[in-house]
């Protein structure tokens, strides 16, 4: 059974080249298509012509998603049928295709005949893959809970930091990406958050933090916190710029496909809040 996949084309004929013609590998062909336009004479899988997604030139991505994957139809349809496109059995082959747009969600299916079989071309990098389904996750920076524009602080006092955590701003947050007959899952997770504190001081905390409740009194953090020395009434506006930078690991593995491959990915994300820190006041 032959099957080759095309990266980063629209559904469309290829027995002239679409546009900008084929490369090829073993198993995956990239065709540049100046204009994918419409189906040509070849049927849908289910024996009837039908139009075909429009898409640009170029890889596959959100301007040119589609993938598509040939597989060699055995037996090779009757010399009467329409998927010949004119030629005779023989002359060229029919090959069923079958193309997924972006996330492998919505799928056209045909009969199309080739002149030549698809020839040899680079495989499907997992890495890209799992970049591509990092991409789909949208992670943020930290949902900061504590401390807040609004918060009341003071120099000398305890200043407990904490997050929210949600599957965008702290994880888990698991996607997949599909492409060639390769599905990767990743996995990603906040490893780490670092605190610049707007003072100079750094606070790196390896959790979310630790909410504060009033049974604590005036104690330290036990996990995530810092204690200004001096108030901000020098600073722009009179706040402090605290920025909290996550670390983001993502985990992912090749699921479908491309063997027992792994890998691990590195991102970071950002938030800035400003706090006011004044001076306890002593009236006698």
């Amino acid at each position: 059974m032959a099957l080759a996949a095309v990266l980063g084309a629209a559904p469309t004929a290829l027995a002239d080249g679409p546009g900008g013609g084929v490369g090829c590998g073993d198993y995956i062909c990239e065709v540049e298509a100046d204009d994918p336009g419409q189906a040509s004479t070849g049927s849908s899988a289910g024996g009837q012509a039908g139009s075909e997604p429009q898409g640009s030139s170029g890889s596959a991505t959100s301007s040119n998603p589609w993938t598509c994957v040939y597989e060699l139809l055995s037996p090779q349809p009757p010399a009467a049928s329409l998927d010949w496109e004119g030629h005779t059995p023989g002359d060229g082959a029919v090959y069923k295709q079958t193309c997924h747009y972006l996330d492998s969600l919505n799928s056209v299916v045909r009969y199309q005949w080739l002149a030549d079989p698809p020839p040899a071309a680079a495989t499907v990098d997992p890495a890209v893959l799992a970049q591509r389904a990092v991409d789909s996750m949208k992670l943020a920076g930290p949902d900061i809970a504590s401390p807040h524009p609004a918060g009341k602080y003071l120099v000398g006092m305890p200043m407990w930091m904490w997050v929210n955590q949600s599957p965008t701003t702290y994880g888990p947050n698991t996607a997949s990406a599909s492409a060639g007959g390769v599905s990767v899952t990743a996995t990603a997770m906040v490893s780490k958050i670092v605190w610049a504190m707007g003072d100079g001081s750094v606070v790196t905390c390896a959790g979310p933090g630790t909410p504060y409740t009033a049974a604590a009194g005036k104690s330290d953090s036990p996990t995530c916190g810092h204690t200004y020395d001096r108030t901000s009434a020098d600073q722009s506006g009179g706040r402090y710029r605290v920025t909290a930078t996550s670390t983001w690991t993502i985990d992912w593995q090749v699921t479908t496909g491309g063997g027992a491959q792994a890998g691990q990915l590195t991102e970071t994300r950002q938030t800035q809040i400003l706090v006011p820190l004044a001076e306890l006041q002593v009236i006698n």
